[in-house]
């Protein structure tokens, strides 16, 4: 397991287009979905990767405690199928049904939208005010695999908080740290293991 931190996009980074199928329903995503919603939270996650499975429980929590107050959410898989196969599709999809996720997970076939959000590792968030700017990027919260710290989500969640409430956030925020994403060979992007 190779740990990976975030890239940290610039705050202020207006959120990149996509469209994407959500492997649940099959509908398509993107940003305009998320149009009526005061924020939304991008996170790139997969099924195998131990640092994912170690929030999973969360992850979904946060759907459910914040879809309802106006954050539009939506989970991101990038990694090459053919090196991870347990990250297909079929895999996510049973993953979502089985954690209860009421937002889309979709699949970046292409990895084309991980490197226009400039995603490194599994998890990796992304957090944009209603004007689609980022205002956080970074951790989940200090918990890791093996560390024994709980998982509260706590910067995650204030910087949710903060957005939903028009409250200023804290731009001192530490990366995500988790799985590189499983680029396809030939395909990593520039900004991979700088």
């Amino acid at each position: 397991m190779v740990k990976t931190l975030s890239t940290m996009l610039p705050l202020g980074t207006k959120a990149p287009d996509f469209s994407l199928e959500d492997v649940v329903s099959g509908n398509k995503i993107s940003l305009s979905t998320f149009a009526d919603k005061k924020a939304l939270l991008v996170m790139f996650i997969c099924v195998h990767c131990p640092f994912v499975k170690h929030l999973q429980d969360a992850l979904a929590a946060i759907g459910k405690e914040y879809v309802d107050a106006g954050l539009g959410v939506v989970a991101i898989s990038s990694n090459d199928i053919i090196t991870h196969p347990n990250d297909a599709p079929d895999k996510m999809k049973d993953m979502a049904e089985k954690l209860g996720f009421n937002f889309p997970f979709c699949y970046d076939e292409t990895q084309e939208i991980a490197k226009t959000y400039t995603a490194a590792c599994t998890p990796d968030f992304f957090l944009f005010n209603s004007d689609n700017n980022l205002v956080y990027r970074g951790q989940f919260d200090d918990s890791r695999p093996g560390n024994d710290v709980p998982v509260t989500g706590k910067d995650l969640k204030a910087a949710i908080e903060g957005v939903l409430r028009d409250r200023t956030i804290d731009t001192q925020q530490k990366p995500s740290i988790g799985c590189n994403i499983k680029w396809k060979a030939g395909n990593e992007p520039p900004y991979f293991g700088a």
